[in-house]
């Protein structure tokens, strides 16, 4: 689609790279994120703000959408989307994220040269209260539990791995493919399960 549209099918690969890139980041632009240099889109992410928020993303950064760039393939576009007014993603510089889903109703914040593996959750707030009465249609911010999220410089999140509402991970930490983090996770340590548990230091 994107090449018919453009039509930039005709020129070198090089070149079609360079214009890709541009055009991606000029629609996340327009979706109200605010991108850095160097940031590198591959295929179109879903961007979602609610009024008053703010999605930031770092310099250098790799945004992988397409399965056919990625080694595990992605079963979905990368998704960052801020629910509440105030809410914020910040995204820190050097860091690369395949297919992930990062909704924030407070904040979520990214440090430098994290990984973020193939469709990982990393969400702040549990969407829907755990009052039973009227749970559906309830969208009272203060009936929904949430807490930021923090994680620190070069992490390793594994694929398909869960990070839930209130957690901070260490600077050098590693999260075990398919782990649901509930708990803080020290610096220099490797956590694994569900519930996550540390397996062992760095």
């Amino acid at each position: 689609m994107l090449n018919k549209l453009l039509l930039i099918h005709r020129y070198p690969y090089y070149i079609r790279k360079l214009l890709e890139y541009r055009v991606l980041k000029y629609f996340v632009g327009l979706a109200g994120a605010k991108v850095s240099k160097r940031v590198r889109f591959y295929g179109m992410p879903i961007i979602s703000m609610h009024k008053n928020s703010e999605i930031v993303i770092g310099e250098s950064c790799v945004l992988c959408s397409r399965s056919d760039m990625t080694d595990l393939g992605v079963n979905h576009q990368v998704v960052l989307r801020t629910l509440r007014s105030g809410a914020s993603i910040v995204i820190g510089n050097d860091t690369g994220i395949s297919g992930g889903a990062i909704c924030a109703a407070i904040r979520v914040e990214i440090g430098n040269e994290c990984l973020i593996g193939a469709n990982v959750t990393i969400s702040d707030t549990d969407f829907h209260a755990i009052s039973p009465i009227g749970r559906r249609y309830n969208q009272n911010p203060q009936d929904i539990a949430a807490a930021q999220i923090i994680i620190e410089d070069n992490v390793f999140i594994g694929t398909g791995s869960i990070v839930l509402k209130g957690v901070r991970i260490g600077k050098n930490s590693v999260v075990g493919a398919g782990s649901v983090v509930t708990k803080n996770v020290p610096s220099n340590t490797i956590v694994a399960g569900n519930p996550a548990r540390i397996i062992r230091s760095i």
